[in-house]
């Protein structure tokens, strides 16, 4: 019965996160109340809890100031996220805030803006050719993945590793790099197999499935962010694997709350929403009124496990 009921709750978990992120695109109208100034912003997706959390802050930050914010969903299309890049360019926002697609291929727009002398925020996930942009904001990523492989280390013998990524982007990929780094250093761990799942529990849950069917011998699941780790939970609910331990980052209240009730969660590197959401508007506001602004701003990271989840909020973001 304890199987049926944790089964079920993943699966409608899944289903109500897809639901979620679709409604807060789809019931959002795309431009708000007139105000003094506009600003724009295109996240990756908004299937994914994070965005909607760092955007509402956003949005309070930057209505606090009589301004508005418009919302653009390219629904994890690069060339998508650039035509509502020009989109912005051609409306004459004041500035844009930026969660790329692809790390490596929105550097020419950028510069089209830049051309337009309108400031770009990258928030969450960095691009490696700075210009064009007067900041970026982003959680320290690859300490996320070195926090994730100590524990492991600390607290397992051994054991065999597959991986859940998305190395389009960069935040994902320096989360996977760290863990990766950071495990080699240790025989007893080796890392067997991987599979790309963009980030989504809908696509990391047949993903992690395939993995497991392929390589049956592996014990613990590396996931680069909680929505994965929820898809991964789900594939092993699935197939009766009591024997797998399942790692994500986030902070994620809905995976948080699974490390204090479900075998598989082990742990998540924690980011904050609220912190780089307040970052991120107070830069924009200071490059508009002509300050210095730092070119990089990275936000340091914690690990929630088992051992602390019961001394921790488990219920909301951090």
């Amino acid at each position: 019965m304890r199987k049926i009921q944790q089964n079920l709750f993943l699966y409608c978990l899944i289903a109500s996160m897809a639901l979620a992120g679709s409604l807060i695109y789809f019931g959002s109208p795309p431009v708000a109340k007139s105000s003094n100034r506009r600003f724009g912003v295109t996240y990756m997706t908004m299937n994914n809890p994070f965005y909607p959390v760092l955007n509402n802050e956003l949005v309070k930050y930057i209505e606090g100031n009589g301004d508005q914010l418009i919302l653009r969903d390219p629904l994890l299309d690069e060339e998508k996220q650039i035509e509502q890049i020009e989109e912005f360019i051609e409306m004459g926002v004041e500035g844009i805030f930026i969660n790329p697609v692809n790390s490596n291929t929105i550097s020419p727009v950028l510069s089209k803006a830049a051309a337009h002398h309108i400031p770009v925020i990258i928030i969450d996930c960095p691009v490696d050719d700075q210009e064009g942009i007067t900041t970026q904001i982003y959680s320290d990523n690859y300490q996320a993945g070195v926090l994730c492989a100590q524990d492991l280390m600390r607290r397992y013998e051994q054991g065999t590793i597959g991986l859940l990524e998305h190395s389009k982007v960069r935040s994902g990929a320096e989360r996977i790099a760290g863990f990766v780094d950071t495990i080699a250093q240790d025989p007893r761990f080796s890392i067997v197999n991987r599979r790309e799942c963009y980030g989504q529990t809908e696509t990391a849950m047949p993903a992690a499935l395939d993995l497991l069917e392929e390589s049956p011998n592996i014990n613990f699941l590396m996931c680069l962010n909680d929505p994965s780790a929820i898809g991964a939970m789900a594939a092993v609910e699935y197939l009766q694997r009591s024997d797998i331990h399942i790692y994500g980052v986030d902070g994620m209240p809905e995976f948080k709350s699974l490390l204090a009730c479900a075998n598989a969660a082990e742990a998540t590197a924690l980011q904050s929403p609220y912190t780089m959401a307040q970052k991120a508007a107070e830069s924009m506001y200071a490059a508009l009124n002509g300050q210095e602004v730092e070119k990089e701003v990275v936000i340091p990271v914690s690990l929630l496990n088992r051992e602390n989840a019961a001394s921790n909020d488990l219920r909301s973001w951090q």
